[in-house]
């Protein structure tokens, strides 16, 4: 038994963020249902872990337990539930990290659940057909939205491919989705459905309006250590300029490779994408 927590640990610190993510939500979903089974067994009603860590509907409630903004994102509420989640999680998630640094999914799975959270919690508030319905939220769906849509936002044309159907491009499977969450707001899952639209608008969103707002540091070069003065002269005598050799070109383009590779493609500065551009033509 120890020897098979030591694999799972070393799994989990040696893992991917995709994988860790599903580590967790996995630990999370066991946990709950071994609590739950030791409260049946004591005689209490309902699982107290489940309802500290869900969303609630109402705002009051809410306001007693603001964590749960985020806590709910990593909830299950049945094996099936978890299952398909952590599946698209995986397939999604893996996928946006060849296009992104590890950091950007952690923030895009964090910022959906926040959004979708929000979306639940306020159309509760607001339309007068789930105002007197007492709800609670959890999964991981919003976050995998916020993930897919965004993926969908930056490369739309790119192609899956599925046994038995073939190709099929992102924005086609990302329609998909979508549609079948309006499709089915009246179903009994109406507020998960509103939280899965809510991760769809801040995925769109981030992608859509990443390059609109940039902060620039008034303050960025302030303390920078100043070089010592240094004499210099310009010369008369004309020097001839030679083009940048074949073998600085490969160096420059190496140096990019190896940090796409590092930092993911969207790390790249503006001259460094043309630059890029520019080879692959010749």
């Amino acid at each position: 038994m120890k020897n098979i927590i030591n694999q799972l640990k070393n799994k989990y610190q040696t893992g991917t963020l995709v994988e860790k993510l599903i580590f967790i939500n996995i630990g999370l979903f066991i946990l709950t249902y071994f609590i739950d089974s030791l409260g049946t067994l004591m005689g209490s009603h309902g699982n107290v872990f489940f309802e500290w860590l869900a969303l609630p509907a109402d705002l009051n409630s809410f306001v007693t337990k603001p964590w749960t903004l985020i806590t709910y994102g990593f909830m299950h509420g049945g094996f099936i539930h978890i299952l398909f989640n952590l599946i698209y999680l995986f397939y999604i998630g893996n996928l946006f990290t060849d296009y992104f640094i590890p950091k950007k999914l952690l923030t895009f799975y964090l910022m959906g659940t926040i959004f979708g959270g929000i979306v639940f919690m306020v159309s509760y508030s607001y339309f007068p057909a789930l105002q007197q319905q007492n709800a609670t939220l959890v999964g991981a769906s919003s976050g995998i939205m916020a993930i897919l849509i965004g993926l969908t936002t930056y490369m739309p044309n790119y192609q899956l491919k599925f046994r038995f159907i073939g190709y099929v491009k992102l924005w086609i499977i990302a329609l998909v989705f979508v549609g079948l969450d309006l499709i089915n707001l009246a179903d009994n899952n109406t507020g998960g459905h509103l939280a899965h639209l809510g991760g769809a608008l801040y995925g769109f969103l981030a992608i859509y309006y990443q390059n609109s707002f940039k902060f620039k540091n008034p303050f960025k070069n302030l303390f920078k250590k100043k070089s010592p003065l240094k004499t210099s002269y310009k010369s008369t005598s004309r020097k001839n300029t030679r083009p940048t050799s074949t073998a600085d070109n490969q160096q420059k383009i190496n140096s990019i490779l190896d940090k796409i590779s590092k930092s993911g493609y969207d790390s790249l500065s503006k001259e460094e994408k043309e630059f890029l551009f520019q080879q692959g033509k010749k």
